[in-house]
């Protein structure tokens, strides 16, 4: 049989159904990225969730669509700053709304610090050190605690992220970048926009005249490409840290009002706008509640999330709940892939590159 209305049932008008078979997906040797995420499209739940992601994220990059980005999580810790920083660097990014903390970790690479891969507590034999094997790390904690391991850490400063260690002499390297580079060319009350772009400047430099490996990342990519980054919660960071206590002692200052004026009038000039948020939070309010001052809403929205939809808080909520706020037009295009943002968000990033011949 070809048609599930054709065995002969005596079966009921169907307004809603209508005739489209799930095709399952086909994995080969030498795929493209694209091409398995065109295989995702003739699945479905989270497979064809990811490919309509895909379609629309490719629209927003093709189109002359004004692009807000909200990068919430530990992304920057987990391997993810490359990506942003070449979605930048490529045109494809017009705003940046993110935390202070994956700017934190962003400067730290720009000047030299590191990411190292770690466990998340004592049973987790993950270890990419290459300096013992999965055995020897397990029997090295053996049956101890998270507690246990996570005193451990402490004993030997290193913070942990789940399962990425930070060594804290990286924040003394930051605060020396800070207080050397950074807040002196400053000296004043700005907005928050204006230090995350003075930032930018400053590890593209220390970067360069250094010579350190791996790039001078996000900031560096937005000041050199006049992309805006803004940080509404910045002082739940390190870098909002330093930014106060420099503050107690000099003229500096930060105006976070300030920062609504330029983030406003980009959507409100905005002929087509599109959101892609990864992760939740406030990167993900702020870039969205911007639409409700402008005369339009987004065209086209995509949001890369873990939390679910109904515990009825603002990270997992769905993009159709936007909608009806009018952070997005009735007609948007829209999706909402719940998963881990560190897997689908290079997952999206390439296969939309691809649809566009990038």
């Amino acid at each position: 049989m070809t048609d599930d209305a054709d065995d002969g049932a005596d079966v009921p008008p169907r307004e809603e159904f209508r005739h489209d078979p799930i095709e399952h997906a086909t994995v080969r040797e030498g795929m493209t990225v694209g091409e398995l995420v065109a295989e995702y499209g003739n699945a479905g739940i989270g497979a064809g969730a990811l490919h309509e992601a895909v379609d629309i994220t490719a629209a927003m990059f093709e189109e002359e669509v004004t692009t807000f980005v909200g990068f919430a999580g530990a992304m920057v810790p987990a391997g993810m700053r490359r990506i942003v920083a070449d979605l930048i660097r490529d045109g494809h990014t017009d705003v940046l709304v993110t935390t202070g903390a994956n700017l934190t970790h962003d400067a730290i690479e720009a000047i030299g610090g590191k990411h190292h891969h770690g466990r998340a507590g004592p049973h987790d034999t993950r270890s990419r050190a290459g300096r013992r094997n999965s055995a020897d790390a397990s029997r090295e904690h053996g049956d101890g605690t998270a507690r246990e391991h996570d005193e451990t850490l402490r004993d030997e400063w290193v913070d942990r992220i789940y399962d990425v260690y930070l060594p804290q002499e990286h924040f003394t390297l930051l605060e020396n970048h800070l207080r050397s580079e950074v807040f002196p060319e400053i000296e004043t009350r700005v907005t928050i926009q204006q230090l995350t772009d003075e930032l930018g400047r400053a590890n593209a430099a220390v970067n360069d005249r250094e010579d350190i490996e791996g790039g001078p990342g996000i900031a560096a990519a937005a000041h050199e490409h006049d992309v805006p980054i803004y940080a509404p919660a910045i002082q739940d960071s390190v870098l909002g840290l330093q930014a106060w206590l420099y503050s107690q002692t000099t003229d500096f200052g930060l105006d976070a009002l300030g920062d609504m004026s330029g983030l406003n009038d980009i959507a409100y000039e905005a002929g087509s706008a599109g959101a892609l948020v990864i992760g939740g939070g406030v990167p993900k309010n702020f870039v969205l509640q911007t639409m409700l001052v402008a005369p339009d809403a987004y065209d086209y929205a995509v949001q890369l999330t873990m939390d679910p939809e109904h515990a009825g808080g603002l990270s997992g909520a769905s993009l159709e709940e936007a909608r009806s706020w009018g952070k997005l037009e009735k007609a948007a295009r829209n999706a909402s892939v719940y998963a881990d943002a560190t897997i689908t968000l290079p997952l999206v990033a390439a296969a939309a590159r691809e649809r566009i011949g990038e």
